[in-house]
């Protein structure tokens, strides 16, 4: 028969939660989507994928039933359910993974009342590696003997999204902070996703053969990749920031001078000034008060611009002054804390810098509308810092704060995906001509779409963190998001300014790990 969309009805007792519902939907013949509900709350028909841009096929699906379970074959998969548990087979009758636990935990109170805490396990052979879930600065390539909580940071990130060697990949639906557990190296067991708010077990199984076919296939449901503009691919120029436009083009200069090759210099944080003005997207500093020239004067060199922007805002901004009115803002410190410049932070002097509301379309809106101040000024590419982003002593109940589309912990590791996507979609509609590039701290499965690379956070500098960066990269792209880096000598140098402050660059030690490091294309090292 022609079907995209097969339902099993079951009643199961799972703890204090009864799923009436299990919903089976081929997205391709290679790609299934299974929905569990509790209850009879139809939570399936009211959710809007932030991350699946697809719609199911028109799949060739034959149905029958053996005994209790009811099979479902298509060209390239046998989906069986029984007992209210699905597995995965391929077209030659190979068991790929089946089910294990699963449940709905109920939320009692709050602003998720009647959400649950979600979770779902899928069992794995004891030779089974387990690759991808996102940037883990663990050091190793297979994601066995993990138990952790997954929730956006600045040097991990996660998509929620995993394969295994025998060529399937499962993303998990959901987004808010979720706990990873998986079977230690040689052992048979479970992987365990659970998630603190959701009103559906949801997840996809994609089947590939290879990892090649899966990261296709999860492209195809959740969005392709744009190419990046040509001189994104040569090199870089940056330090931790250029304090004035005498001192950036004196860089540009110099280079064309010494007829040394690059393509692009990125000015870093703090050109708006005050603390106060705290990602303006303006030139206040008076060191750039010839900001337009300066631009200018890196096109006529034959050179690109990228410039720092953030997720945040001073209270002295514009953005600020319409975003907070409108209740655009979320409620909880994050950096920098103290309006002044001076380190350690002052906290008697607060900042006021608070985030915006991704989750708000409106809001997304007004962000390009300050951001579009830049983007006229001709600056090429953004380097979207703390889009994790930095969280400042988060309490419970900042965690529960209303955003646009639910509390805050129910969508907190989408944060990056909606910050990212605003910008790309927003500078797309107005510029057809010009190719998008972003440099981002943290992302989420489906970001690929948004003309992103992601960089693997504010590092350290040693052999050990160069040594991770390897197996973090490739476990980045095995989440269908091809383009990734790492700060070259790491950001945090301190270990090595063993003659006073800032003098690790004159450090052998730091040299020799500089060098080596070369190949990457990020910030160099914060001394």
């Amino acid at each position: 028969m022609k079907s995209t969309h097969l339902m099993a009805t079951c009643v199961l007792l799972m703890g204090v939660a009864t799923m009436q519902a299990q919903d089976i939907t081929f997205y391709t013949p290679n790609t299934v989507r299974v929905v569990k509900e509790s209850g009879t709350q139809n939570a399936k028909a009211g959710k809007k994928s932030l991350v699946v841009i697809a719609n199911p096929e028109k799949v060739s699906v034959k149905q029958s039933k053996s005994g209790s379970a009811t099979i479902y074959k298509s060209s390239a998969l046998t989906v069986t359910v029984q007992d209210g548990k699905v597995s995965f087979a391929d077209n030659k009758g190979n068991l790929l993974t089946s089910e294990g636990n699963w449940g709905f935990n109920p939320i009692a109170n709050g602003p998720d009342k009647g959400s649950f805490k979600v979770k779902q396990s899928w069992n794995i052979e004891a030779d089974e590696g387990i690759y991808g879930v996102g940037l883990l600065q663990n050091g190793k390539m297979s994601q066995r003997g993990e138990n952790r909580r997954m929730e956006q940071s600045n040097l991990e990130d996660y998509a929620h999204f995993f394969q295994s060697i025998k060529g399937y990949g499962i993303y998990w639906d959901n987004y808010s902070p979720t706990r990873l557990v998986t079977p230690a190296e040689g052992q048979a067991g479970e992987v365990e996703l659970e998630s603190e708010v959701g009103k559906l077990v949801d997840y996809y199984f994609i089947y590939g053969g290879d990892a090649d076919g899966v990261i296709a296939e999860m492209r195809h449901l959740s969005g392709k990749v744009p190419m990046f503009p040509l001189w994104t691919y040569g090199f870089h120029q940056c330090r931790e920031r250029y304090k004035s436009q005498r001192e950036l083009l004196e860089v540009v200069h110099k280079y064309r001078e010494l007829k040394i090759p690059f393509d692009g210099i990125i000015q870093d944080w703090q050109y708006w000034g005050s603390n106060y003005n705290w990602n303006a997207m303006e030139f206040l500093n008076p060191d750039f008060d010839r900001a337009q020239d300066m631009i200018d004067e890196v096109h006529k060199q034959n050179a690109h611009i990228s410039i720092s922007i953030w997720a945040s805002f001073g209270p002295e901004t514009k953005a600020f002054k319409e975003l907070k009115p409108k209740g655009l803002m979320l409620d909880f410190d994050t950096w920098p804390q103290s309006g002044l410049p001076q380190w350690p932070p002052r906290r008697d002097y607060p900042s006021g810098v608070r985030c915006y509301d991704v989750y708000s379309k409106e809001a997304r809106d007004i962000y390009w509308k300050n951001l579009s101040r830049l983007h006229k000024m001709g600056i090429d590419a953004w380097w979207m810092d703390s889009t994790d982003p930095d969280q400042m002593d988060l309490t419970e109940e900042q965690r529960d704060q209303p955003t646009a589309l639910g509390s805050y912990r129910s969508v907190r590791n989408a944060f990056p995906l909606m910050t990212v996507g605003g910008v790309y979609d927003s500078q797309r509609a107005v510029d057809n001509n010009k190719r998008v590039f972003i440099l981002t701290r943290s992302y989420f499965a489906g970001q690929q779409r948004y003309g992103a690379n992601t960089w693997s956070g504010d590092t350290g500098s040693s052999w050990e963190t160069l040594r991770k960066q390897v197996p973090i990269c490739l476990n980045y792209t095995l989440t269908a998001n091809p383009n990734v880096n790492a700060d070259i000598g790491g950001f945090f140098a301190g270990s090595y300014s063993t003659h006073g402050f800032n003098s690790a660059t004159r450090n052998p030690q730091f040299q020799e790990l500089y060098v080596r490091c070369a190949g990457c294309n990020s910030e160099p090292s914060l001394q």
